[in-house]
């Protein structure tokens, strides 16, 4: 039995080895890299996808060109990717609204099984809830007394069916509160909305509104985050304000289906690489408040199936929007 188990053992230890050599000795990438991005230039998405280009080169000695795609909420980019040759030179740099969101709301007739997981390469921690001034809401509690007075009074500005729309959905379910959830279009606009007095309130990226919430035309309610994100300052997250609110909103790179899994694990191994170098840890704080995370392939496959799993209990809800 000992002999079995030191045989098995040494099977399983040779497995790894192998799987390893075999990502380390694939000749990849042999020229530039696609990398399209579900979004337009100068977002959080499109900003970590250049961020990470700008050190896979500096590793691998290889580019990568990045190419943004923000037709339809995404999907374009999505099926483009899916759609391409499965050689190792096409990637999708994306996040859980283009590929989970989309799919519990309809716009995707297939899942992120549907491509090769290759990491998470990092997640979105510098998401906040934040109001305009001229809704007379300036705290999170604020916000509750009016929702909780008048139902349906409080306007959540959103792009329908997206990513902001499920955590808006979130928030009424665990608040139990009721919005008025209304399309205001890309980040942007929903800025514009916000100071204009359009919309009451609206999720969107701290970077974002950070200076209007400085001069006070803006008011910063909460951050949906497990911990606080240091890097917010003083911003408090719901669970610290009596709401059991976590919306993690995690980045993907998935490859066609079929694609050399030596490529993948590389795409992987060369990621992890990236995580692990200060100045990328600087380059995000910088950026977008925020900090590194990491997902090698079978860790980051366990979170999309968990977070899906999340999601598909407001399908309805969502595709009802569409």
């Amino acid at each position: 039995m000992k002999k079995a188990l030191l045989t098995t053992l040494m099977s399983a230890c040779l497995a790894v080895a192998a799987g390893t050599a075999q990502a380390d000795d694939v000749k990849w990438p042999t020229r530039p890299v696609q990398v399209i991005v579900p979004a337009a230039a100068g977002g959080d998405t499109d900003f970590n996808a250049r961020t990470m280009a700008k050190y896979f080169t500096q590793i691998t000695g290889k580019s990568m060109v990045i190419t943004n795609m923000a037709g339809g909420g995404g999907t374009v980019a999505a099926s483009q990717v899916k759609e391409s040759a499965a050689d190792g030179n096409t990637l999708l740099f994306a996040h859980t609204g283009t590929l989970l969101v989309n799919e519990v709301s309809g716009l995707l007739d297939y899942s992120y099984e549907d491509l090769d997981i290759a990491c998470i390469p990092g997640v979105d921690k510098g998401a906040v809830f934040v109001s305009g001034d001229a809704s007379g809401i300036k705290t999170l509690d604020d916000l509750m007394t009016k929702a909780k007075a008048k139902p349906g009074s409080v306007v959540y500005g959103t792009e329908l069916g997206g990513f902001s729309h499920l955590q808006g959905l979130i928030f009424e379910k665990l608040a139990g509160v009721d919005l008025k959830i209304v399309d205001s279009g890309s980040a942007a606009e929903k800025i514009t909305a916000l100071l204009g007095g359009r919309i009451d309130m609206g999720a969107i990226s701290y970077g974002a509104v950070q200076d209007y919430a400085k001069t006070g035309d803006m008011h910063i309610l909460a951050q949906p985050n497990d911990e606080p994100n240091p890097l917010l300052g003083d911003v408090k997250t719901f669970k610290q304000q009596g709401i059991d609110m976590v919306v993690d909103k995690p980045y993907i790179i998935a490859f066609p289906k079929g694609t050399d899994p030596a490529i993948v694990k590389k795409m992987s191994d060369v990621m992890k690489q990236i995580t692990e170098m200060p100045a990328y840890a600087k380059d995000l704080e910088q950026g977008f408040k925020q900090p590194v995370s990491f997902y090698a392939t079978e860790d980051a496959k366990a979170l999309l199936k968990k977070t899906r799993e999340d999601y598909m209990q407001y399908k309805d809800l969502l595709r009802q929007a569409k």
